[in-house]
């Protein structure tokens, strides 16, 4: 099934896309920012992907890609930064929308964030030997050190969107990493992360998600994302 990881990027964007058009949240009005976001976190996380993938630290199974590459990334790899962070994103903005209050208190996100911090430091310490350990908590313990003092209100409700979209995640990483098929699309290098899975998920990809999607949030509101109308909804 050489379409498989076409599939599941097409799959998780197409109800976030039909759903952008709906006349209440008109999501389409944050395109020029999500797709700044979108750019901008390409920058830093495609350069991480062709190395790693160039030094055998992850790789992907030529039985689930069209064939087309692109500095030895499948489409489909590229693909995934544009198609997944345009669902989470919208997962956000529709359930700020939807429930305004969902939201921790400064306070708690203060407290959840320093602890993030602080265990991300230990374990990428701890691990300073596993590539995509090291690189994958040390990048979400400075990005979250980052915007605590930058946009604390952010984390506030990100913190529990995430939670939400935690689940389409264990879906589609489930199925990339080889849940409920015969091989995984996208293999692991084990000696380079904590050897530690969720389902078939490395915990590692849970983090990673968390610095993707957060990443591209903080870089929306930057430029001015909180103007829009999915934001002001009263």
């Amino acid at each position: 099934m050489n379409y498989l990881y076409l599939l599941l990027n097409l799959g998780s964007l197409i109800i976030p896309f039909i759903f952008s058009f709906h006349p209440k949240l008109k999501f389409y009005r944050l395109w020029k920012p999500l797709f700044t976001g979108i750019l901008i976190s390409m920058l830093l996380f495609i350069p991480w992907d062709i190395i790693f993938t160039k030094q055998g630290i992850w790789g992907f199974n030529d039985t689930y890609f069209l064939g087309i590459k692109l500095f030895h990334l499948p489409i489909e790899e590229w693909l995934f930064f544009i198609c997944i962070p345009y669902a989470c994103v919208f997962t956000h903005y529709a359930l700020l929308y939807y429930f305004p209050n969902l939201k921790l208190s400064k306070e708690n996100t203060k407290i959840i964030s320093y602890l993030f911090i602080l265990i991300c430091i230990v374990l990428a310490f701890a691990n300073y030997n596993k590539w995509y350990s090291v690189i994958n908590f040390s990048l979400a313990a400075l990005l979250i050190t980052f915007v605590i003092h930058i946009n604390s209100e952010l984390l506030c409700s990100f913190y529990l969107t995430f939670l939400v979209m935690l689940i389409p995640f264990f879906i589609v990483n489930g199925i990339l990493t080889g849940s409920f098929i015969e091989h995984e699309v996208v293999w692991y290098n084990n000696s380079e992360n904590l050897n530690i899975r969720l389902f078939t998920i490395p915990i590692e990809d849970a983090v990673y998600a968390f610095s993707l999607i957060l990443l591209n949030l903080f870089i929306m509101d930057l430029i001015g994302t909180k103007k829009t109308s999915v934001i002001n909804h009263q």
